[in-house]
């Protein structure tokens, strides 16, 4: 009779066993460690509990769906929390409502943060044209907006809304310094107001003096100065019109005089509506030099 021995030591027969020549080396080398000797580094014991509720969490997110909830949560507690947005570009726009629409909660982690889609919310406020959304690690987002620009205010009945120079609309009119845009009323008044705008323009005579452009039954405009004058223009043509009323009034400053309207509606012709007071006062007169031609001819 004989033992089983290897040649490096007895490892080879354990508890009266002889163990297969696979599991023969690993035996050896557990055997040569003196577990008593192994000094565990200190807070071994609370490092590998965080790591075992931490396989534990990841492992529950994965299972319930919820990962991205358990990435933002771990990334934020350990320095990629977003704590500072910058935003630049915004005239219009409040930052409030861009805050909003970023979606922050305090704890939500620049891991986890989507910059598309914080950009494609941000797009959807009122003024704004287009966004650019960045992240700068480790915590800060910034944020780019170029606006849409106001060019008039367009009333129809008492809705009155700020548009664009092609006549969408941008938000209802409701900030002062706004005040200082074009007014245009009517339907369709919007979209084809750049042109009488552009023509007024041009004109010393009437350049900052219109009030209002009122679309006339789809077909022509008048003009409301600020001093409550209305130049009525005709369907075609208004170029000219214009330009001749501006001589009428360099001649005879009719703008300025009591008057309550001028219609141009009619080529070659002008017709000057008087204020009530100023129409009486001219009858007064005429009657006075009537009479005054009655007794000269009695004499």
């Amino acid at each position: 009779m004989f033992a089983l021995r290897s040649a490096k030591g007895a490892h080879a027969v354990v508890g009266g066993f002889v163990l297969p020549r696979w599991l023969r080396k690993p035996v050896r080398m557990v055997s040569r460690l003196r577990i008593d000797e192994i000094n565990p580094p200190p807070f071994a014991a609370t490092i590998a509990t965080a790591i075992l509720f931490s396989a534990t969490g990841l492992y529950g997110g994965l299972q319930g769906g919820h990962l991205d909830e358990v990435v933002q949560a771990t990334t934020s507690r350990v320095g990629f929390a977003i704590n500072d947005v910058q935003i630049s570009g915004n005239a219009e726009t409040s930052e409030i409502d861009v805050l909003q629409q970023i979606g922050l909660d305090g704890w939500t982690s620049m891991v986890g943060f989507s910059a598309a889609d914080a950009r494609e919310r941000i797009t959807q406020l009122p003024w704004v044209e287009s966004a650019t959304v960045r992240k700068v690690y480790p915590g800060t987002v910034e944020v780019a907006i170029a606006e849409r620009l106001p060019y008039a205010l367009w009333q129809r009945g008492q809705t009155v809304s700020v548009v664009e120079k092609d006549g969408s609309i941008i938000a209802p009119y409701s900030r002062p310094h706004h005040s200082v845009l074009p007014l245009v009323i009517g339907e369709g008044a919007n979209e084809i107001a750049p042109e009488i705008i552009a023509l007024v323009e041009q004109v010393p005579q009437l350049k900052g003096r219109v009030k209002a452009y009122i679309r006339v039954a789809g077909r022509r405009w008048d003009l409301r100065l600020n001093n409550d004058v209305t130049i009525r223009l005709p369907e075609r043509g208004y170029d000219l019109a214009l330009q001749d009323a501006a001589a009428l009034d360099a001649q005879y400053q009719l703008f300025s005089r009591a008057v309550t309207a001028v219609d141009l509606r009619i080529p070659d012709r002008i017709t000057v509506a008087m204020t009530p007071e100023a129409a009486e006062e001219r009858s007064e007169a005429f009657d006075a030099k009537l009479k005054a031609l009655k007794k000269g001819a009695r004499i």
